[in-house]
């Protein structure tokens, strides 16, 4: 059976690449853009196929005003993709309060704001897939990525809870965790903080130099991503947790048994808290 996707952020990367493959696959997209420009473009290039919108996630009137359109237009919403959002380097000194709250419109409340939007919709039908788009830097912090890290813990905590509350109303939730692809992601649309301190230069600084290095080189293949999360939108189980990546998967396990280790180690002290 036809899905019809609503895909957030679809301009370039793995959002660009997503829409392309459910587009091929014969399902219909239903995508955004920052840009009228884009939209127009999209849309004359895609007519049936396709319908994209102008929408700024961080703009709240914007959303509503879009998920009440799509509500007008389609008859059914099988699948919400959260894919807008961007890629912020600098230490945690470093980080000035308009950045971080920059990093947390686009990266959590965006993507919160889209998702309560949609909910009434899926709930209504007693079905949906919502699909988060985070980051291996999504369950384990990286020096000089911290405020990046934070949206993204803050995107997969609501998600986590999201996925218990909804499950019984025929919704799932999948957290998409990509480690390094080949998208503009470490590029153009990637932001870092302004002031610079040299003492972190070790830490945060080695990770700036770092981003900028592996523009281009990434191991990820953005399509076989896509094709990876088209996969288990047909799945009845579909995974809480899908990491992208055999960097991923190495980033997850070294947090996983860093967590495991030092709870066996200091097990006996947070023991002796209680009575």
């Amino acid at each position: 059976m036809k899905k019809t996707w609503f895909i957030t952020g679809i301009s370039s990367g793995l959002g660009k690449a997503l829409a392309q493959s459910v587009i091929d696959k014969g399902d219909f997209v239903i995508g955004t853009f920052r840009n009228q420009y884009q939209t127009d473009a999209f849309n004359n290039e895609y007519k049936d196929k396709a319908k994209a919108f102008t929408l700024d996630v961080t703009n709240f009137s914007n959303v509503k005003e879009v998920i009440e359109k799509i509500k007008s237009q389609f008859d059914n919403l099988d699948v919400l993709v959260n894919n807008a959002g961007f890629g912020f380097a600098g230490s945690i000194e470093e980080t000035n309060e308009q950045e971080a709250r920059d990093v947390f419109e686009a990266n959590f409340f965006g993507s919160l704001h889209v998702t309560q939007n949609v909910l009434p919709i899926f709930r209504k039908q007693r079905s949906g897939h919502i699909i988060q788009i985070s980051s291996h830097g999504g369950f384990k912090a990286f020096a000089g990525f911290g405020i990046y890290n934070a949206s993204k813990f803050a995107l997969e905590g609501f998600s986590e809870a999201l996925a218990q509350e909804v499950s019984p109303l025929g919704i799932k939730v999948t957290i998409v965790e990509p480690g390094p692809f080949r998208t503009n992601f470490a590029g153009n649309s990637f932001k870092h903080a302004s002031k610079i301190i040299e003492d972190y230069n070790t830490t945060s600084g080695l990770f700036r130099e770092k981003i900028k290095a592996i523009d281009g080189i990434q191991e990820g293949d953005p399509n076989k991503a896509a094709e990876a999360i088209i996969q288990i939108t047909k799945s009845e189980f579909p995974p809480l947790r899908l990491p992208l990546g055999k960097t991923a998967i190495a980033t997850l396990n070294s947090k996983i048994e860093s967590v495991a280790n030092e709870i066996k180690e200091f097990k006996l002290l947070a023991e002796s808290c209680t009575y």
